[in-house]
């Protein structure tokens, strides 16, 4: 099966539209020779303006079914396999964009992609692409990840550590201060208990809201206490981590958070 399937069906769709413009463009020119022969009332002219119109019409008209049949691709079938996000990365490789593939979705740093096949589009983060032919939406990624990143880091720290205090509180209010560490699970649970709150939230974006804090260095509190993301027995059981994708496509584990007093 061809790695460019939809680039070519499009591709050859566009060839088709482009002849059946062309010959739009000649029927209305042909059209214009016969408005002005009738309104000069040319009647050595009339004739053979009509007969020119009606062959540029003619044509037309084949040009645009050959253009409407041309287009017989199985969108359904294509969209609702694996084929659209191989294609996607074939695109990306050759045109030498990031992007890797992980849980149904892709990461093309910071952005996180989830194809929406029933309405033939994609959400990159929370808004929706329609723009589906792989080099247009290859273009539009690069042109998104070339922009500063909107994140607000500082923002984040302060409602992990809100969350953070919230669930100690709920263990002891003596653990308060003593920096025990609070699974990033439980974290992402009580940021997205009002209903539906997950479905707007989900957990990889929040895992890579998690990364892009790392990244930024970024670990003091307003209050002066100090983030760190400890591992501890975590990566030994089945379910607790969250795994992110880096900019250089390497997977990256979380497991814990712990906030101490500087």
């Amino acid at each position: 099966m061809p790695a460019d399937r939809l680039e070519k069906a499009l591709a050859k769709t566009e060839a088709d539209a482009d002849a059946a413009l062309k010959a739009a463009t000649a029927a209305v020119g042909a059209l214009k020779k016969f408005r002005a022969a009738v309104r000069l009332g040319n009647l050595r002219e009339l004739r053979k303006t009509i007969e020119a119109a009606d062959k540029a019409t003619t044509i037309f008209r084949q040009q645009f079914v050959n253009a409407k049949e041309s287009w017989d691709f199985d969108e359904d079938a294509y969209l609702s396999s694996s084929d659209f996000y191989k294609e996607l990365l074939e695109t990306a490789r050759q045109k030498a964009v990031n992007i890797f593939e992980q849980d149904e979705r892709l990461y093309c740093y910071p952005l996180l992609i989830r194809l929406l096949p029933g309405e033939r589009s994609v959400l990159v983060d929370k808004a929706k692409e329609r723009r589906l032919r792989p080099s247009v939406l290859v273009a539009h990624l690069k042109e998104l990840q070339n922009k500063p990143v909107r994140f607000k880091a500082e923002a984040f720290l302060e409602c992990l550590f809100s969350a953070y205090t919230h669930l100690v509180a709920a263990r002891g209010k003596d653990l308060l201060g003593t920096g025990p560490v609070v699974k990033l699970r439980e974290v992402y649970r009580l940021l997205t208990l009002l209903p539906e709150q997950s479905k707007e939230y989900s957990l990889p974006e929040f895992g890579r809201d998690i990364y892009l804090l790392d990244q930024k260095g970024i670990t003091r509190t307003n209050g002066g206490q100090v983030v760190s993301f400890p591992a501890s027995t975590g990566t030994r059981v089945s379910g607790a981590m969250i795994t992110v994708i880096t900019q250089d496509g390497r997977e990256k584990n979380y497991y814990g958070i712990c906030f101490t007093q500087a």
